[in-house]
C-alpha cells in the first residue's frame, strides 16, 4: 500500500508540473462530448473524454501488471 501511495503521489505531482502543456490537449472538447447551453443554464458532460481516459488508464495498468 505504501508503494502504491508513493507512486500515486509522484504521478499527481508530475501531472501538476506538466499542467501548462496538458491543458492544451483537446480533452474535454472531443467530438461526442455533451455540451448544452441555454439561457441561464449550461451543462457539460465529457462522455467521450471519460471513455478515452478510461481506456488509456486500463492499458497502462495492464502493461504494468504483466
Amino acid at each position: 500500500m505504501q508503494r502504491t501511495l508513493i507512486i500515486l503521489g509522484i504521478v499527481i505531482a508530475a501531472i501538476g508540473l506538466a499542467w501548462p502543456w496538458l491543458r492544451r490537449l483537446p480533452f474535454g472538447r472531443l467530438p461526442g462530448d455533451i455540451h448544452v447551453v441555454r439561457e441561464g443554464f449550461s451543462f457539460h458532460f465529457p462522455i467521450v473524454t471519460c471513455i478515452v481516459v478510461s481506456i488509456v488508464i486500463s492499458i497502462i495498468l495492464w502493461i504494468f501488471r504483466r
